[in-house]
């Protein structure tokens, strides 16, 4: 008797259906995560259609969402400039707006893609040494408080108004929060992982690629990430002189010149632009270093 209650028992565990339950509650919070940020999207640009229409504002002061909407259709088409004119221009400042964008992430791409690869060079160097880390660290927290609008005069002097100041402007931006980040990551390791993994007879390229470097990597994607926005924040400065085509230079013409709806949609097209790279960066934090997420 015992026996049979125990195998219904059993039975009974075996077939309940967990997965569909689970499966079923995933998928109706994401559907509530993204109903929720939509909501909050239509409820800034509400308020902000309400604002330019109703507070009596002048449009070259705030423009109305609908304006700048057509800003960013008008700028990726070919249009002539009067009805009774034949010739066609195409975009704006020369360029269509997504060539001025993708003028500006290969920039970005060079810039930032040195500065990451130098930083976690110096930053796992200087974590290695303490006696290198008491002299050099100074000098990258000095170089990480510098400003890009300090010495974007002096890159102009000292490389052109070219291409070549601005990589290295934004290089400066990136490298040394790469190198900060890296350098925390190394230091944040446990010595009782090594000295564990070493008393099990690893060797070094051993302990490098199943303690240290998965330990540090979490660090090292959050200072890209971060490095990523600075570069962001920093490409209006770097695009100032001679930055067509270039999403930051046409940010800051379209501002000198009062057309207000193509500086907003430019700085629309800014965030949305950082936005998708710093999710990308978080996808390959959660790929790459599943166990930081679920800290």
């Amino acid at each position: 008797m015992s026996t049979t209650i125990r195998a219904d028992a059993t039975a009974t565990k075996t077939t309940t259906p967990p997965v569909a339950v689970k499966s079923g509650g995933v998928g109706w919070g994401r559907l509530t995560h993204i109903g929720r940020h939509l909501g909050v999207l239509a409820g800034v640009i509400a308020v902000w259609w309400a604002v330019a229409r109703w507070a009596g504002l002048d449009p070259v002061v705030l423009p109305g969402p609908g304006e700048v909407a057509d800003k960013l259709v008008s700028t990726n088409l070919c249009e002539a400039p009067s009805a009774s004119s034949n010739r066609q221009e195409c975009g704006v400042q020369g360029y269509f707006l997504w060539r001025h964008l993708l003028a500006t992430i290969e920039r970005i791409s060079v810039g930032l893609g040195a500065g990451t690869v130098v930083g976690i060079l110096v930053g796992w160097g200087l974590g290695s040494s303490a006696a290198v880390r008491s002299i050099v660290e100074p000098y990258l927290s000095f170089l990480r408080a510098l400003p890009p609008l300090g010495y974007i005069g002096l890159l102009i002097v000292w490389f052109g108004i070219g291409d070549q100041s601005k990589v290295v402007l934004l290089f400066l931006a990136s490298f040394p929060t790469v190198a900060v980040a890296t350098l925390s990551g190394v230091t944040g390791v446990r010595r009782d992982w090594v000295l564990a993994t070493q008393s099990l007879g690893a060797n070094r390229r051993q302990v490098f690629r199943t303690v240290l470097l998965p330990g540090a990597l979490p660090d090292i994607i959050n200072g890209i990430r971060l490095a990523s926005g600075l570069c962001w924040s920093a490409i209006v400065a770097a695009e100032m002189n001679d930055g067509i085509p270039g999403i930051g230079g046409l940010a800051y013409i379209s501002g000198t010149q009062m057309d207000t709806a193509l500086a907003i949609a430019c700085i629309i097209v800014i965030g949305v632009a950082a936005l998708l790279l710093d999710q990308l960066l978080l996808w390959v934090e959660r790929t790459y270093a599943p166990w930081r997420t679920k800290q």
